[in-house]
């Protein structure tokens, strides 16, 4: 009898981290259709294409290194083994952390849209996903983490807390990809000697969609990394639901209802309440969420405006900057004091924030630096002036009007 109930626990596991995984998968259409939606028309193409492709290859090396690497469990062995003593628990975790893994170029891609080569940045989302984003998984979730997360809590009283990846995923994405907008530089026409000039979006419905799909898929990026029935928190899942309506309200009546600060507002608030979703009361979810949009809404006006970075769809300031507002966030609202469970420390947060900023910062810069050396990471103008969907694929979003053309 005991081993029977034993048996049914595992499959529910199995089956909820399964559920779990088949949302965030799903979670990268949303990354597709929000690229779709703010790139130009001749570059469609390229963003469904990058997405996928970068997925086929992060699960590749997840599954051969960067899974390994950061549990130290490996698949090379006959399936038999795999299922013995888990029911292949341990398959569908990969699954579900690989789509994690993935979010690293999906992430980045959006940030260099229309003037990047293919294979250099399927080659860096390679090196991302298999290497370099298991490494920082591994010290705070992972094999390692007993010995980074005993050394913060040494520092300052409590371990480096992030439940849902608002650094780990996040933070450590958007800061990667601002090595690589630099490096590359910004579009052609996005800015003259004296004045910035926007490149609008082609088309608002489908970065509405993205945004919808990420948002959906997002309760099962929050609510399933407890990653057992045992550990599942109503609390969690109406964080999430606060943080998002927070990010969307801020928008709403700080922008003049711009539907692309709406939309991503939503976004903004789902990546800073990853790390503290299951630690805070709702209505600090709420303010988190709503202070999180208002750093995407500056920090892409300041990005884009002041520093003359060309980052297509701001994923620098609402992953990068957001995220890591989302780590602080848990160190604030997260004591008993403020109504949280408790269980942190403000100055934990920070070091583990800080740290991932500092680590994504250089791997990016020499991830990129050292491909654009050796092979070049940008299309040269003409492929660009023509765009990424005819120069890299040939052809476009809309063939039907190519044809007429000929």
């Amino acid at each position: 009898m005991e081993k029977n109930i034993e048996s049914l626990v595992r499959s529910g596991d199995v089956l909820f981290l399964m559920l779990g995984a088949v949302m965030v998968f799903a979670m990268h259409a949303g990354f597709a259709f929000l690229e779709v939606g703010s790139v130009r028309k001749k570059s469609q193409v390229n963003g469904l294409v990058k997405i996928i492709s970068d997925w086929s290859v992060s699960t590749v090396l997840y599954f051969l290194i960067g899974f390994p690497l950061a549990y130290g469990i490996s698949f090379l062995k006959p399936a038999e083994l795999l299922i013995a003593e888990d029911q292949g628990y341990q398959l569908v975790r990969f699954f579900f952390l690989l789509c994690f893994a993935a979010c690293i170029p999906a992430i980045i891609s959006g940030g260099i849209a229309e003037r990047a080569k293919f294979w250099t940045q399927v080659a860096a989302g390679a090196i991302f996903a298999g290497l370099v984003y298991p490494v920082f998984e591994a010290v705070i979730w992972g094999q390692f983490s007993g010995v980074f997360q005993g050394w913060i809590e040494g520092l300052a009283g409590a371990p480096f807390h992030d439940f849902a990846g608002s650094v780990v995923v996040h933070s450590i994405g958007g800061w990667l990809a601002l090595p690589a907008m630099i490096v590359l530089g910004p579009r052609l026409g996005r800015y003259t000697r004296t004045r910035s000039k926007p490149i609008p979006v082609s088309n608002i419905p489908f970065l509405a969609l993205g945004s919808w799909i990420l948002a959906v898929g997002w309760f099962g990026f929050n609510v399933m990394s407890a990653q057992n029935l045992a550990g599942i928190s109503g609390l969690v899942a109406v964080n999430s639901l606060m943080s998002m309506v927070g990010g969307v309200l801020a928008a709403l009546f700080t922008t003049r209802k711009d539907p692309g600060f709406v939309h991503n507002g939503a976004l903004a608030g789902l990546v800073a309440i990853c790390a503290s979703s299951d630690i805070v009361h709702p209505l600090a979810a709420l303010m988190i969420g709503a202070i999180g949009s208002l750093i995407f809404i500056k920090g892409f006006t300041w990005e884009t405006e002041k520093l003359k970075i060309d980052d297509v769809l701001g994923v620098w300031p609402l992953h990068g900057l957001v995220g890591s507002w989302g780590g602080v966030a848990a160190g604030i609202f997260g004591y008993k004091a403020v109504g949280g469970l408790g269980g942190i420390t403000l100055g934990a947060q920070l070091i583990g924030t800080a740290t991932a900023i500092i680590y994504a910062g250089i791997a990016g810069f020499v991830v990129y630096k050292l491909l654009d050396v050796s092979f070049g990471i940008r299309l040269d103008e003409e492929d660009e002036f023509r765009g990424a969907d005819l120069a890299i694929h040939s052809i476009d979003a809309y063939p039907e009007k190519t044809i007429k053309l000929r």
